[in-house]
């Protein structure tokens, strides 16, 4: 299984975008000014969790509309946004609305799963009708239908009331929106329907031990393996999804010493040794994690040679740790846009515009 890595197709990072919870704003601005600043880097794309209930960011396509004001070439990822909280029609209209003004740039990172709270907190987030709603894979195929311009009404004769602005269709419309669609996972099912279904494979330092893998890169790679395959053999191709065969994108936690004050260098390693007892045994549901990568940029492009997801990946992305802040995470950037990125035969996109 072992094969000698290609050059990513792109490097891009992933972000929480957390914030104070008195104070949501300056974290909002804060995830805005990293953006700007791995842009100006050369770095392909950042990518930002969903999070609800949580100091995170619940809203990606209002943030990306805000993003898109500051940047004008860096890709616009999800990693991942879960679909069942969301009403796939009104999504589709977020989404449509982020990806106009960005002018075509989201990468929507998606995933499915049933409501995970406990009944009266799941009656309040998704009302009573959660007990019987689907939350299967369909949501999503029915979001990429919507994206992809599907006419879902007859549009009524003109009454000369308000307007003539009915359309057949979720607006607004962005070409394009619904072959960009990843699926996040971490499982041999999900590689295996993302491939059928045509959409792109996105996986990240959390997955799952099947047929008794616990290696956390074999078990990811396997999965990567079963995505192409079952990609190669859609037949017919599916509508909606790129030409090709399917792009996957490798994530892990990148926690580099080079140029790290002693107070930051301290603040790392602490973060890294309080998280590595997780990722030591199989957690319930077979979930499994893999080590954060803390290092010299030396010993952490090493890491990445020798990982056998990442030589199976097209597109390379390093998670930022939740708990630092903004300066930390530009030192990161930093060291993947002129150091590590380079060293994995990556370049930036924007050629010497890495500062």
């Amino acid at each position: 299984m072992t094969s000698t890595p290609r050059p990513p197709r792109s490097i891009g990072f992933v972000h929480l975008v957390p914030f104070d919870r008195d104070s949501p704003r300056e974290g909002h601005l804060d995830g805005i000014e990293l953006f700007r600043y791995a842009e100006g880097l050369g770095i392909d794309s950042g990518w930002v969790r969903t999070r609800h209930l949580q100091h995170g960011l619940s809203s990606p396509a209002v943030f990306f509309g805000a993003v898109a004001q500051h940047t004008r070439r860096i890709g616009l990822g999800t990693a991942v946004m879960p679909v069942g909280f969301e009403n796939p029609f009104r999504l589709a209209e977020d989404l449509g609305t982020a990806d106009v003004l960005s002018g075509g740039r989201l990468l929507p990172g998606l995933s499915v799963h049933a409501p995970g709270y406990e009944e009266a907190v799941n009656d309040i987030v998704h009302d009573a009708g959660w007990r019987e709603e689907d939350y299967g894979y369909g949501r999503i195929e029915r979001l990429r239908e919507l994206l992809a311009g599907r006419p879902i009404r007859e549009v009524p004769e003109y009454q000369g009331v308000g307007g003539d602005f009915d359309s057949d269709r979720v607006e607004p419309f962005s070409p394009g929106l619904a072959s960009r669609l990843w699926y996040g996972g971490g499982s041999l099912r999900s590689a295996e329907w993302a491939g059928a279904a045509g959409l792109n494979w996105l996986v990240s330092n959390i997955s799952t031990s099947e047929g008794g893998v616990t290696d956390f890169a074999l078990a990811q790679r396997a999965q990567i393996d079963a995505f192409r395959a079952a990609r190669a053999a859609a037949d017919p191709p599916v509508p909606y999804a790129p030409a090709g065969e399917g792009r996957v994108a490798v994530a892990r936690v990148i926690v580099p010493l080079d140029g790290a004050t002693p107070e930051q260098e301290r603040k790392y390693r602490a973060y890294v040794e309080g998280r590595t007892p997780r990722t030591t045994k199989v957690h319930p549901r077979n979930m499994i994690i893999a080590r954060d990568l803390l290092g010299s940029a030396d010993e952490i492009i090493e890491a990445i040679l020798a990982d056998v997801a990442y030589q199976a990946a097209d597109d390379y992305l390093f998670e930022l740790p939740f708990e630092f802040e903004l300066a930390d995470w530009k030192h990161i950037v930093y060291l993947i846009a002129t150091r590590i990125g380079p060293a994995l035969g990556w370049r930036p996109a924007e050629e010497g515009q890495a500062r």
